[in-house]
């Protein structure tokens, strides 16, 4: 599978095959994934793009300002098959010099501002 540089200032190799899955993804969001957009990142301080393709794998959200990718997480990834897989997705983002932060649907739904405040901490992190 072939990985190019994409031609924007993000620098991240992403596979073009996976775009038209991310905007698929865009168009029917979780329902976590739908609220922390409409009601937090979609104003976030920083531009943040939702079904980022990054290298094989397309992420939840991505901030390039913070180097950031954030993650929501439902039950498929409480299943040591879905850890490992999150732990070699992180160690694979992490060697491009960025930061995971994941929160699960629970977190998003039931503790929605814990996870904003968290999200405004990378926000102070970085100036």
């Amino acid at each position: 599978m072939m990985i190019k540089l994409n031609d924007s200032n993000f620098h991240l190799p992403y596979n073009p095959k996976l775009i038209p899955i991310a905007k698929e993804l865009r168009k029917n969001p979780t329902p976590a994934e739908k609220k922390l957009w409409e009601n937090f990142l979609r104003n976030f301080p920083f531009r943040v793009l939702r079904q980022r393709p990054i290298d094989n794998f397309i992420v939840d959200f991505y901030c390039a300002a913070l180097r950031l990718v954030i993650e929501v997480d439902g039950e498929s990834h409480f299943t040591e098959q879905g850890k490992q897989y999150d732990a070699e997705r992180t160690e694979i983002f992490e060697g491009y010099g960025l930061q995971v932060v994941r929160f699960t649907n629970v977190d998003v739904l039931q503790c929605f501002e814990g996870v904003c405040q968290e999200l405004l901490g990378a926000c102070d992190r970085h100036s």
